[in-house]
């Protein structure tokens, strides 16, 4: 009887740590996926002000499926140089009482401001 209830608890708790790991494994997952899909955007408006292209970027947006879960914010921040921009891209997912993101922050050159200092 005893031997049964030892291996009943050490089977109860080998299930708990292996539920416990695929929970790990699954937020692993979409914290790389939203980090992707922020590199991604960052890539597009790096392109966009790399080509000096005219127009004003969207400012947030849901991505195409099978990503429809993720939507993105970007802002804009005025540095200390004038010819800088500070480019903020988050990700975010999850239910509204939980929500979870992804940041990346990159700088880049404003199309037709000198650098003179």
């Amino acid at each position: 009887m005893v031997a049964l209830a030892v291996v009943a608890i050490a089977l109860t708790t080998l299930l708990s740590l292996g539920n416990r790991s695929i929970n790990a494994q699954a937020e692993i997952q979409r914290l790389t996926r939203a980090t992707m899909l922020a590199e991604r955007v960052m890539s597009e408006v790096e392109t966009f002000y790399r080509l000096g292209r005219d127009g004003e970027l969207d400012h947030e947006g849901v991505f195409d499926e099978p990503f429809e879960d993720y939507r993105w914010e970007l802002i804009f921040s005025d540095t200390l140089l004038p010819a800088v921009q500070q480019i903020d891209v988050v990700v975010l997912w999850g239910a509204e009482e939980r929500i979870e993101r992804v940041a990346l922050t990159s700088f880049v050159f404003r199309p037709g401001v000198s650098l003179s200092l």
